[in-house]
């Protein structure tokens, strides 16, 4: 797919943009939400299960993103109340199950730089 290089204004969500990029950013720009996002792709989690993986991530933080994803309709947040403890689990909205090829491109992109410049401790 060719990317069309030209200048030009574009409003999405009474905001304006001079770039699709800029976009795709609004959506998952910023140091958490890609993060959030590329665990999201092997399938629903439990909040306490992506703050463990997150291990540098705040609980504020963890759950300011989560909403600001659930708003912007890339996830889902399901609340379980039948029986305690109160349980919440969340997953890729189809709109969300789009950026998978995008945020795995980036991750193995990452994974190459880490290896090639950085160190890689687990």
């Amino acid at each position: 797919m060719e990317v069309e290089h030209k200048k030009r204004l574009i409003t999405y969500n009474d905001k304006s943009f001079s770039c699709t990029t800029s976009i795709a950013m609004e959506f998952i720009g910023g140091k958490w939400k890609s993060v959030i996002l590329i665990y999201l792709t092997s399938g629903k989690k439990r909040y306490n299960e992506l703050y463990k993986l997150i291990s540098t991530i705040t609980e504020r933080t963890l759950s300011l993103q989560l909403k600001q994803l659930e708003k912007d309709g890339l996830i889902t947040r399901r609340v379980y109340t039948k029986k305690p403890p109160l349980k919440v689990e969340y997953a890729l909205t189809p709109f969300g199950e789009t950026l998978s090829p995008v945020l795995h491109a980036i991750a193995e992109w990452g994974q190459v730089v880490a290896k090639e410049k950085g160190e890689i401790i687990e």
